[in-house]
């Protein structure tokens, strides 16, 4: 005979994963664009060229990923947030809910 319980810590446990799915999603295209930006500093310094527009593109690109990577880093920080609420909600339901 089934019942219809159903774990009373099972909703925050799904919020918890998802949250961990797109955090890692996250970090995973922070590290590509990251690894981008320093192969296009490792070329232009191959090249030998500090000055000029291709330096200039490449002093853009850097201040537009340092600008991004502040979002990113405001993002997880919300992210780490909302997980130590859920953690705390689950650690609350594991008591009891009392």
């Amino acid at each position: 005979m089934a019942t219809g319980y159903e774990r009373p810590d099972a909703r925050a446990l799904a919020e918890l994963e998802q949250l961990f799915r797109h955090l890692g999603a996250e970090v995973a295209q922070w590290r590509r664009r990251s690894l981008k930006a320093e192969a296009e500093l490792a070329q232009v310094k191959a090249k030998g060229v500090y000055e000029g527009p291709e330096l200039t593109s490449v002093r853009d690109r850097v201040a537009d990923l340092e600008n991004e990577n502040r979002q990113l880093r405001d993002r997880i920080d919300a992210a780490r947030d909302r997980v130590r609420t859920l953690n705390a909600r689950l650690a609350f339901l594991e008591r009891g809910g009392s």
